[in-house]
């Protein structure tokens, strides 16, 4: 699956190191409390379970997936709760775990979505972010990389269902995801 990638932008071991200090973040933000880490699927499974061995606190979990791709590249702007979490959040120290932020529009949402259920705060960690997208507002509490307007897939991130177990993030080669409708 490497042939379809134009580049690398992040190493296996890039990764790594940057997840650990986004761990060692969370558990001095968070010091001496238990935080729910709430990971929004199926992307972000890969970078959830990593995050969450690198965090030296209670830690309890839930899931949700949300959609507003469709089958599309690009968002239409509408987002569904396709799964909705399985436990009350009333009170609770949320961090919402996500692959990439692009145009917001998901996580806006989602945020106000768990405010709303009693949640004492609600924090946003995201692997990737792509500000230049940027089409609603929302704090990023915990970064791992800035990226360009390009399309990314690998350690988590799919194309079409494929590409998630890559180790490295990379750039798809355009001709993967331009290719005219059968």
């Amino acid at each position: 699956m490497h042939k379809d990638l134009a580049s690398i932008l992040f190493t296996k071991d890039q990764i790594q190191q940057r997840v650990a200090e986004m761990g060692a973040q969370i558990t001095r933000d968070y010091a001496g409390q238990e935080v729910v880490l709430i990971g929004i699927l199926k992307g972000a499974v890969v970078f959830f379970a990593d995050l969450m061995r690198q965090i030296d606190l209670p830690v309890k979990i839930d899931f949700m997936a949300i959609s507003s791709y469709g089958s599309a590249t690009k968002s239409s702007g509408v987002v569904r709760i396709l799964k909705d979490l399985d436990h009350d959040i009333t009170g609770k120290h949320v961090i919402i775990v996500e692959d990439i932020i692009d145009s917001g529009m998901s996580l806006s949402f989602l945020k106000e979505s768990l405010l709303g259920r009693g949640a004492q705060t609600i924090s946003v960690c995201v692997m990737l972010d792509k500000p230049s997208r940027r089409r609603a507002h929302i704090d990023v509490d915990y970064c791992g990389f800035e990226i360009p307007d390009e399309f990314v897939v690998g350690y988590g991130l799919d194309y079409a269902e494929l590409y998630r177990d890559l180790c490295d993030i990379g750039v798809l080669k355009p001709e993967i995801y331009e290719q005219p409708e059968q």
